[in-house]
C-alpha cells in the first residue's frame, strides 16, 4: 500500500490545500471548532466519522480486522464496535495492531477528499493526530483542550458515561500538558460557547 506526503512533493502548477491537523481530547469541543470551521468555509475531514465508514466498506479492511480480532468484528457484516472496543480498550498491542490497519486505509480516504477541495487551508479533524504523529504530515495543528473537570463533565452530560468511565478513558489519552506543548494552535475551551466561537473566528482570520 503506497502513500504519499500530500503536502510535498506537488506539481508547481496544481494548487493543493494547506492541512490543519485539528484535534482536542474527550469532551474538549474539538467537534464543536470543526463546526464553527465550516461555518467559516474551511472545508474539514472527520477522520473518526470517515474510518467508521471504512471499516464497514472496505472488503480486505475487514478481512484484516476478522483476523486480528475474531469473526465477532462483524455482525451481519457490520462492525461490531462494541465488541471491538472491548477487546482492545486493555490490550495496548491489540489497539496499536488495530490502528495500524484502519489508519492507513483512512489516510489513503484523507488524500482523494484533499484533491477534490480548492480552499486555501482544509482540517484534518482526529482524536489521534499526536498520538498517532499524524502531525508531521500537516501543515499546522490545532489542538481545542479543556480543564479535566470540565471535559468530565460535558462527557457525563453528554454521553450518559460515569465517572469511572470517563475517567478511564482520559487515562488512555496522551495528557494535555503533552499534546500543548506539540501543538502549534492552542484553543482553549473553559468557558461558554459563544466564547469558543469567537476564539475560534480569530484563529481562522490570523491563518496565513
Amino acid at each position: 500500500m503506497e502513500i504519499q506526503d500530500i503536502n510535498q512533493n506537488q506539481e508547481e502548477d496544481v494548487p493543493i490545500p494547506k492541512i490543519i491537523g485539528l484535534t482536542g481530547g474527550i469532551g474538549s469541543g474539538k467537534t464543536s471548532v470543526a463546526k464553527i470551521l465550516e461555518e467559516q468555509g474551511f472545508p474539514v475531514y472527520y477522520s473518526d466519522d470517515e474510518a467508521k465508514n471504512i471499516v464497514n466498506k472496505d472488503p480486505i479492511l475487514k478481512d484484516q480486522i476478522i483476523k486480528l480480532l475474531g469473526s465477532e468484528s462483524y455482525i451481519d457484516d457490520v462492525y461490531n464496535r462494541k465488541y471491538v472496543a472491548e477487546k482492545v480498550f486493555n490490550n495496548a498491542g491489540l489497539l496499536e495492531q488495530l490502528n495500524h490497519l484502519i489508519h492507513p486505509a483512512v489516510r489513503i480516504d484523507f488524500e482523494k477528499w484533499v484533491k477534490k477541495q480548492s480552499s486555501r487551508f482544509v482540517f484534518k479533524e482526529t482524536a489521534l493526530l499526536f498520538e498517532l504523529q499524524l502531525n508531521k504530515d500537516c501543515y499546522k495543528s490545532l489542538l481545542v483542550t479543556a480543564d479535566d473537570n470540565l471535559r468530565m463533565k460535558r462527557t457525563m452530560d453528554r454521553d450518559g458515561k460515569t465517572y469511572r468511565e470517563i475517567e478511564a478513558i482520559m487515562q488512555k489519552q496522551m495528557p494535555e500538558k503533552e499534546k500543548i506543548k506539540l501543538a502549534d494552535y492552542v484553543i482553549y475551551n473553559n468557558s461558554d460557547p459563544e466564547t469558543l466561537r469567537i476564539a475560534t473566528e480569530a484563529f481562522a482570520e490570523d491563518l496565513e
